[in-house]
């Protein structure tokens, strides 16, 4: 039923969001490598594994084509994202703005990576986990790379936030909010809780054991 369904069948809403993370996501991860002054090459890298690393498993696990594989457009975009971080010196990014970046792109993808999966059929929980999926996994994966702690291991809420965008739209479209409202306000919503946990601290208790 799913099998010729593309990205422009989506509600325009969704594909904004998919092209607003896909470049916050790149440039988290081309600052990533400008800090550790890699070279244009590394940083494209970067930029492109940040950005894609979380939709390629989506697709994957959905059973959808592989984004970047069916149209130049991701990275083309993640290609020109690097050049422009690579060549602003590092001293001219807040201290951090990969984090901020991040932040944007986590609320935007969980979003859009939930609408994607419900586009495909997927009931609304496994929906809203595949959200949490394409939000997380390429910040996990620039890190990684990079050899840096990962984000999931700071005592800060992360994975909460993407939970909280994802889980927000798909209850709201199940409520039966329009797809505009319910994609702008969960990912409002992802992003005041990651917000808040780069500002404040906010962070679940810890284990006590």
């Amino acid at each position: 039923m799913h099998e010729h369904l593309t990205l422009t069948t989506l509600q325009p809403i969704l594909r904004w969001l998919d092209i607003a993370g896909l470049s916050v996501f790149a440039v988290s991860g081309a600052i990533r490598a400008a800090r550790q002054r890699l070279d244009l090459i590394a940083a494209a890298f970067f930029a492109i594994v940040t950005a894609t690393g979380g939709g390629t498993m989506r697709d994957l696990l959905i059973g959808a084509p592989v984004f970047w594989m069916r149209a130049p457009a991701p990275l083309a975009i993640c290609l020109g994202v690097a050049v422009v971080v690579w060549l602003v010196p590092p001293r001219f990014w807040p201290e951090r703005a990969l984090d901020w970046f991040d932040a944007a792109g986590l609320s935007a993808y969980a979003v859009f990576g939930a609408g994607k999966a419900m586009s495909y059929g997927i009931p609304p929980l496994p929906a809203a986990v595949m959200g949490v999926v394409t939000a997380c996994m390429g910040g996990v994966i620039r890190d990684v790379v990079a050899g840096a702690p990962s984000i999931l291991l700071r005592n800060e809420l992360y994975i909460t936030a993407a939970v909280l965008a994802a889980g927000t739209y798909v209850g709201l479209t199940g409520l039966g909010l329009s797809n505009t409202a319910a994609s702008l306000t969960a990912t409002a919503a992802g992003f005041l809780l990651r917000g808040g946990a780069i500002r404040w601290g906010f962070a679940l208790p810890r284990h006590r054991g």
